[in-house]
């Protein structure tokens, strides 16, 4: 379920396709640097080219490498400034780790399932928003606000909002737990005004910032601490602490609530409370539990995502180029000055080379000897979170009930704790909400352990071997259970019309992710995402390895980060101006 549109990782998560597609494909689509040009589509309407070449002009001002979410926010806002981008993507299909495909007429989210925060709009808007609004586009969603869970403790459905998980609490854990719940929220909702006061679409990289966002945002920053109190400023200034820190200081100790918090912190950045930025789960707080809130999915998918951010950038004239693999960023004189392709191609970058690769896949591009040490050692030294299991299923919704939900997650053991492997399931079914997703009267279903599949148990593994079959079989028992659970009696898994399992090693193929990780498992107070600048000049990085994190607002941010700054403190005032931010 990846909460995607909350703060960085849109509980933002990740397969995509499968080890032996079973689906046609066309290579390298293009979308040329013209206002007129056809509308993209991720179910591959576009025209191919299958000499497997870059056609067209093999230069632009900037290339970003890779089309996920990140790259793609940097590359359109890079042509809203009016820039010549070209992003160039090595699957076939744009999106990255949030990427959709199709199979029998059954239209698959390869990742991110619950987000929020799609029609918000301001300085306060998400970040995906707030970029989806610079391109003038926007994505049809439906609204819900709960999903069912299983835990030890019962099955019940959890709503969103200031009250209704109250009544939850009550009936399943304690009294004591209502008691807590709410000092959390008492004591967290009121720093949401100071750890929001700042749109993340006016932070650039340079000293500029003083000005694109310091003096603009000044006023509002200050009033969002004057308006919450002595106590509730000084709450704010642990925004940049861990989660957890903020629990103990609100004394918060009963173990459901802690449980809880560790659970979203778990999906969100894939580390506990311990380690999760308080600003992250504050934002979060503020989407979930205010009141009116809601939940949105696409209507289209995922990919409706990838659509919208496609069609913009190719509306300002950026280009999309498909099955185009970059085997190495090239360097001259010290400066990124472009990148060469599997085929030998030189595509060069006139300003600048942005990598929306993972830091670990970023350092794989780069020549070693312009590599310094420090920048290499503290890569390599950063630890990663594991990897996914993945199960998607079209199956007929005949003998299934009807009110079943888009979203089920299942615990099985809270004393193993969240982010143990085989111990916490994801299950989207969004033609529970969006029939058009799935042939008609049947089901789509998505299930996943979210960055907790061990890299270990796979690697070195042969895929067309009877061990790697084998094991995929054993470690994909869980999901088949947590779905049969949620689904009902009414399921059969061997009356499935789709069956697909990934593994680590299909993330690590399709994705290009190193070890098929989730992301970075940094740790906040302990250490820092890195920023959007690296040692080689004119290479720029954004993306989950990057500041500010993990997820679908956290990677969106970051592209346009890095966006900003290339262009002008003038250019980049306007653009905020231009969306009323």
């Amino acid at each position: 379920m990846a909460l995607a549109n909350i703060a960085p990782r849109s509980l933002n998560f990740n397969p995509l396709s499968f080890n032996k597609p079973k689906f046609p494909r066309k290579r390298t689509i293009v979308l040329a640097r013209v206002s007129n040009a056809p509308e993209p589509s991720t179910n591959g309407s576009l025209s191919s080219n299958q000499n497997g070449s870059f056609p067209g002009k093999p230069e632009a001002d900037v290339v970003v490498i890779g089309s996920g979410i990140g790259g793609l926010c940097c590359a359109g806002l890079l042509a809203r400034y009016g820039q010549d981008v070209v992003v160039l993507e090595s699957h076939d299909l744009p999106g990255g780790a949030a990427h959709s495909f199709e199979i029998k007429g059954y239209k698959f989210d390869s990742g991110p399932s619950l987000f929020s925060g799609f029609q918000s709009r301001g300085p306060q808007a998400n970040p995906l928003a707030q970029v989806l609004d610079a391109l003038g586009e926007s994505v049809p969603c439906g609204a819900y606000d709960s999903w069912m869970v299983y835990i030890p403790e019962g099955e019940f459905l959890s709503r969103i909002g200031p009250t209704e998980f109250l009544k939850d609490l009550e009936k399943y854990a304690s009294l004591n737990a209502v008691k807590d719940w709410r000092k959390l929220l008492d004591g967290v909702l009121p720093m949401s005004a100071a750890a929001m006061a700042l749109p993340p679409l006016s932070i650039r990289g340079d000293l500029g910032v003083l000005s694109t966002a310091a003096a603009r945002y000044a006023p509002s920053l200050l009033q969002s601490f004057v308006k919450m109190g002595p106590q509730g400023a000084l709450g704010a200034t642990k925004l940049l602490r861990p989660f957890s820190e903020i629990l103990d200081s609100l004394n918060i100790k009963d173990p459901f609530v802690r449980n809880w918090v560790d659970l979203l912190c778990f999906l969100l950045a894939g580390v506990k409370s311990t380690g999760t930025l308080s600003a992250e789960m504050v934002y979060m707080f503020a989407e979930w539990y205010k009141p009116g809130c809601t939940l949105e999915y696409p209507l289209h998918g995922s990919g409706a995502i990838i659509d919208a951010l496609v069609r913009g950038m190719q509306k300002f004239g950026g280009r999309l180029s498909l099955g185009t693999h970059v085997e190495n960023v090239v360097v001259e004189n010290g400066r990124a000055v472009g990148v060469r392709l599997r085929n030998g191609q030189f595509i060069r970058a006139k300003k600048a080379v942005v990598s929306n690769a993972s830091m670990w896949d970023t350092l794989k591009l780069l020549p070693k000897e312009v590599i310094p040490n420090f920048y290499k050692d503290r890569i390599e030294r950063t630890p990663q979170c594991e990897s996914f299991m993945h199960l998607h299923l079209g199956f007929d919704a005949e003998g299934i009930r009807e009110d079943l939900g888009i979203h089920h997650i299942v615990v099985n053991d809270w004393k193993r704790g969240v982010d143990a492997d085989q111990n916490v399931v994801l299950i989207s079914i969004p033609s529970a909400l969006s029939k058009e997703l799935a042939p008609p009267g049947k089901h789509i279903l998505h299930a996943y352990t979210p960055g907790t599949e061990p890299y270990g148990l796979w690697e070195g593994l042969d895929r067309r071997s009877s061990k790697y079959k084998n094991l995929k079989a054993k470690r994909s028992e869980v999901m088949w259970r947590a779905v049969e659970r949620a689904v009902g009696s009414g399921f059969k898994r061997e009356n499935c019309e789709v069956k697909l399992v990934g593994t680590p090693l299909t993330h690590q193929r399709f994705l290009r992710r190193n070890r098929g990780t989730y992301g970075p498992a940094i740790q906040a107070g302990k250490d820092t995402f890195p920023g959007h600048s690296t040692p080689v000049p004119q290479l720029f990085c954004c993306g989950d390895s990057i500041f500010p994190g993990i997820g679908v607002p956290a990677v969106a941010a970051s592209g346009a980060i890095v966006a900003n700054s290339l262009v002008s403190v003038s250019q980049h005032s306007q653009l905020l101006d231009a969306i009323g931010i």
